[in-house]
Order: C-alpha cells, then sequence, then structure tokens
C-alpha cells in the first residue's frame, strides 16, 4: 500500500456500468504512520454525531479469501462483496489498474489530449493540450463529441465519456486507436485519435488586465500545491488572485492542504474521521492573508478541491464564485486482496472547518455565476482590491 495521501480522482467505470469516483484514502495510511496531524481526536459520540464504520471491509476481504481458496477469482468475489455491501463509492480495481491510477496522480496518464465539460446534455471540449493527437487532428475547444467508438455520448456524465477516450473501461493502453465523432456548427465528421502516453501539468498560471493573477489547478498532483506556492509568491505586487478549481476532480490530499498554506496562516483545513475516529488537517504559517482572493467552482469542482474551497470559504479567505460543488466528501481505505487488487472501501466523512459535511451536499457558492464566472470575480477583484 502506498504512502502517499490521496483523495478523490475520476477513474473508470466499474463492471455494471456505474461510475465509479476513487476517494482513494491513502491518507488514511498517512495517519496511521503519523504523517499527517492527528490533533482533535475525540469520537463521532463526542463530536454529537454518528459513527462512520465499515464492517463490510472484513466481509470483502473474507469473500476474497475464499474464492482465493476455491481457486476462483478474488477480484469478482470482492466485486460482489463491495456490491451487497451498499457502499456507494467502493470499488475493486486490479492491481495494473491500481498502479496506472497512482501513475496518473504522478502526473502521467493515457489519453488522447482533450478535456470536456457536459452542457446542456451534451459533451462539449474545452480544452486541447499543446502537441497531443487531439490538437493534431485539428480539434478546437467548443466542438461538441457525438460519440466514442460507435457509442453515443449526448446524456453520459462526462466522467464517463473521458474514461471511454482513455481507453479506462476496456483497459487500452498507449498506442491503442480510439474513433471519436465530432461537431463543429455544421460540420460533422469522425477522427480515429491514437492514445499516449501524457503528462498532467496539472497547474497553469497566467496574468489577466486588472491586473489579476489566474492560477487554474486542474487536479492535484504530486508537486501541484507547490507551485501554487510560488505562483502567489511570484505573482506582482498589488495584483488580485483567481484561484480556478471548475473541473478539479480532487487528487493528493497533502497538495491540496499545500496549497491552502498559500493562503492562509497556519489552522485548521479540514477534520476527517476513520470510522468514528476524529483527525484534523492543520495549514503550514506563513501563507499570503491579505492579497484578495476568489475560489471559482463549479459542478466538476471534487473531493480535495473541494477540502480547499470548504477551508478557504469558512476562513473567510476567499468569495466563491461558480456554481455547486460535486459533493464528494468521504472517506475510502484500500485493502489488497490476495491476488494483488485492492478494494476501495468507505470509512468516513470530512468536514471543513465550521463542521459543514461536503458528502452528497457540495458547496454553496458565495456568488452564482455560469459562463461569465471569471468576469465576475474580476469585477469582485477590484472591489476587495479598493
Amino acid at each position: 500500500m502506498s504512502g502517499r495521501d490521496l483523495f478523490c480522482q475520476p477513474r473508470r467505470i466499474r463492471r455494471g456500468a456505474a461510475l465509479t469516483l476513487v476517494f482513494a484514502s491513502v491518507l488514511v495510511a498517512g495517519a496511521a504512520t503519523g504523517s499527517l496531524p492527528e490533533a482533535n481526536r475525540r469520537t463521532a459520540a463526542e463530536s454529537g454525531r454518528s459513527a462512520t464504520r465499515a464492517p463490510h471491509r472484513a466481509d470483502v476481504a473474507r469473500a476474497a479469501e475464499e474464492a482465493m481458496a476455491d481457486g476462483t477469482s478474488p477480484m469478482e468475489a470482492a466485486q460482489r462483496a463491495v456490491s451487497r455491501s451498499g457502499d456507494r463509492w467502493g470499488a475493486v480495481y486490479s492491481a495494473g489498474e491500481y498502479e496506472e491510477f497512482e501513475e496518473i496522480l504522478d502526473g502521467e496518464y493515457t489519453g488522447v489530449g482533450l478535456w470536456a465539460r457536459e452542457r446542456d446534455g451534451r459533451i462539449e471540449v474545452t480544452r486541447v493540450g499543446s502537441g497531443t493527437p487531439a490538437e493534431e487532428a485539428g480539434i478546437r475547444p467548443g466542438d461538441r463529441l457525438r460519440s466514442v467508438d460507435g457509442r453515443k455520448v449526448d446524456g453520459r456524465p462526462v466522467t464517463e465519456v473521458v474514461a471511454i477516450l482513455r481507453g479506462d473501461t476496456t483497459e487500452e493502453p498507449a498506442g491503442s486507436s480510439v474513433r471519436v465523432g465530432l461537431e463543429r456548427g455544421a460540420r460533422v465528421w469522425t477522427e480515429t485519435l491514437r492514445r499516449v502516453r501524457l503528462s498532467r501539468d496539472s497547474v497553469t498560471v497566467r496574468e489577466l488586465p486588472g491586473p489579476v493573477t489566474l492560477i487554474k489547478v486542474a487536479a492535484f498532483t504530486k508537486g501541484s500545491g507547490a507551485e501554487v506556492r510560488r505562483a502567489v509568491r511570484r505573482s506582482p505586487a498589488g495584483t488580485g488572485i483567481v484561484l480556478d478549481l471548475r473541473g478539479n476532480s480532487g487528487g493528493l490530499v497533502a497538495e491540496a492542504v499545500t496549497a491552502a498554506s498559500a493562503f492562509l496562516d497556519g489552522g485548521l483545513v479540514a477534520t476527517y474521521d476513520v470510522d468514528g475516529e476524529q483527525r484534523a488537517l492543520h495549514a503550514r504559517a506563513g501563507g499570503d492573508t491579505t492579497r484578495p482572493l476568489v475560489a471559482l467552482v463549479d459542478g466538476g469542482t471534487m473531493s480535495a478541491a473541494e477540502l480547499l474551497t470548504g477551508a478557504l470559504q469558512d476562513r473567510s479567505r476567499a468569495v466563491v464564485v461558480g456554481s455547486r460543488t460535486f459533493g464528494k466528501g468521504s472517506v475510502q481505505m484500500p485493502t489488497r486482496l490476495p491476488d494483488g487488487s485492492v478494494a476501495e472501501l468507505t470509512v468516513g466523512h470530512y468536514r471543513t472547518p465550521s463542521g459543514r459535511g461536503v458528502d452528497g451536499r457540495g458547496i454553496t457558492p458565495d456568488l452564482e455565476a455560469g459562463e461569465r464566472a471569471l468576469e465576475r470575480a474580476e469585477t469582485i477583484l477590484t472591489g476587495l482590491g479598493r
């Protein structure tokens, strides 16, 4: 089991066609070895709420062990046990799938180089990576995805569509091809793209008029928190900051806490529980607490990104603009099975500094805004600067 600490990352389609969002909390392992703060330890009863326990962890492990002894598939047995448990976020991954997931969090993944969002039931390209197969094929932001490998994508969750593009659903490797149906105005066509190994540029920074520094965090992969801190330190004096977390699917929680430390002078970032036992995450001292800050969020803002948003909002450090976030605030613990596969099973939930639960609720922005959210953010920064 890895010693890294992480929260949510869209991963793959579960057998049975249910979308799985992994909240792979090796966070729990880090806490157990003392690499995370363990202040404010209280039982759930002491904190005034019922404990969240996962007795099905033993059931899943036992099912896998019995299958191994019987000469059948431990992974399939574990999947059946997870399905029976009713664990909404529980999932089972092969050793290869889990290894690939960890590679993604290290900043590498297999894909075609495009980003997408759901808009009015349709899938729209929002960004195309430089030098990627998608760019070479002439795909542009604003193009509509109609199909992937002959399957219509209208009405499907965008995370599911992206998983199909990457080949997660069929375990397609780099070098494999995918057919993509596209639409641009009156033009309808099909492109065959080759999947390649890509490095994820999780943090991008650009200067806007105002003056405003825009820091976009696509996911909390390894080193992204330090990149946010550097971007804040290097931004010109007198500028406001827009922290764009729209479409951020989560990632390494330690990186989200490091990013919080760029804007907070120490203090609480979030609490979480493991089988009812309370633990806490704290920012480092010395962050920039004076520069005006707006955080942009939307329905694709998940997990570790929600944790960061909740901390900045609760501690009155940022004005949050956009739409309600996804609402993924449960904690999973990885369990290695006899055949090397890994079961991710829910053991608890995290809360914002004020005690708000996020799971199933999301975070409501201070100011609702749609496509013009960035413009609203710039206007707010002008007012805060004055």
